[in-house]
């Protein structure tokens, strides 16, 4: 059958951060929000939204011990009780860290080693379609090799390039590793689709840069040719030829759904000396959307949104007419996202700091009572569910 895809999903971050003491602290938010000791009173209210779609995946350093090495207790008593439920995870494999034993993203074995524990999971969970295989590649690096936030904690555009080809790397070896098992999957990439203004004309070439550096790992992962100055860019900063044409020659394009996350800060402003703040949404989703849909022209996903209150049910009519203006349009929208189903937790200093502090973003709070967004995104859907059955483009659900 054909569907349109309304889902949200449970934020499973689990970065690395160092703490002032120096001392390094795992950040799980599964753990900050309780979900360890309330996942099936959660899936419940998931299924109390009439969601039938949620990103949800093992908490990557939990369930992979060493080589070959798996824990999956906790992850086979949840995905049972999912399917025992009728909600379809879109399984979100790595989201934001590794397992200490893999380091962090630097290791050039990490990608391997992946890959294997994607294949177990599929090999584990044969009946599972969707696949998120390592979530907001671009954050992923920026934040850990580019910004110095998380894990291996660096600022150069050496490290960067290295986290960005071994994660993207990683990220194709796994959807191969998933498709040997299950040869039906479908992956959703969710990406954060970023745009970039410069703030006075002195800001205009540094603004081109990240305008295209926003590309680079779905560019990637896609094997769609880069620029001369990305190219150029890529080698001086240890990417070799031979490990850039060997994205090209992967072809796992087709068996993807480009998911582009939008949020308020999504849209930045650059100073000419180089630093940037959030801009608001000044284009918005429509039009950032359809830039990554003119370079890649795939079927496409929203796959994250989220504001805090008093802004928040606002901010989901915005998103969802953006959204649906897309698909009007002929661009093949075959899902939408509120990210997450419940409050998160230190999210207000991208998880750097370890305050406890609760940022009111979700469908329900932290104590699971609805938020007025939850409300209003359960009418969204009862309301548009049916209807867009009917409108052109769906994704085939395997049953």
């Amino acid at each position: 059958m054909s569907a349109f895809m309304f889902a949200t999903g449970i934020e499973n971050s689990y970065p690395t951060i160092k703490l002032p003491d120096g001392t390094t602290h795992r950040v799980d938010e599964l753990a900050k929000t309780g979900h360890y000791e309330r996942w099936r009173e959660d899936f419940a209210l998931v299924k109390e939204m009439g969601i039938e779609f949620l990103r949800y995946g093992p908490q990557y350093y939990r369930v992979h011990l060493g080589p070959n090495q798996y824990d999956w207790a906790f992850t086979d008593e949840t995905f049972a009780h999912l399917k025992e439920l009728g909600i379809t995870p879109l399984v979100d494999l790595l989201h934001f860290g590794l397992p200490d034993w893999l380091g962090n993203f630097q290791n050039p074995e990490f990608p391997e080693h992946f890959a294997a524990y994607a294949g177990a999971f599929a090999a584990r969970f044969p009946d599972l379609q969707f696949y998120t295989p390592i979530n907001e590649i671009f954050v992923t690096v920026m934040f850990s090799a580019q910004y110095g936030w998380w894990n291996e904690c660096l600022t150069s555009d050496l490290a960067f390039v290295t986290a960005l080809k071994h994660v993207c790397r990683a990220g194709v070896l796994a959807m191969q590793a998933i498709l040997a098992v299950q040869p039906g999957a479908t992956f959703i990439q969710s990406e954060s689709a970023e745009y970039f203004h410069p703030e006075t004309p002195g800001a205009r070439a540094l603004t081109n840069v990240l305008n295209q550096k926003r590309f680079l790992s779905l560019d990637l992962t896609y094997g769609y040719p880069v620029s001369v100055a990305m190219y150029e860019y890529l080698l001086q900063n240890g990417m070799t030829r031979d490990e850039y044409l060997w994205f090209g020659e992967q072809n796992i394009k087709a068996r993807c759904i480009m998911g582009t996350d939008y949020y308020r800060t999504n849209e930045r402003m650059v100073r000419a000396d180089g630093s940037t703040y959030p801009a608001g949404d000044v284009f918005g989703y429509y039009v950032i959307a359809k830039q990554y849909y003119d370079r890649y022209r795939m079927p496409l996903m929203h796959t994250e949104t989220n504001l805090w209150e008093p802004d928040s049910v606002g901010w989901l009519w915005r998103q969802w007419a953006n959204a649906y203006r897309l698909k009007q349009d002929g661009i093949p929208l075959v899902g939408f996202t509120w990210y997450s189903l419940l409050d998160q937790v230190d999210w207000d200093t991208a998880l750097r700091e370890n305050n406890g502090r609760v940022n009111p973003l979700g469908l329900y709070d932290i104590d699971r009572k609805q938020r007025p967004v939850g409300r209003a995104y359960q009418r969204l859907i009862a309301q548009w569910k049916d209807v867009l059955v009917d409108e052109s483009y769906g994704v085939h659900i395997n049953y």
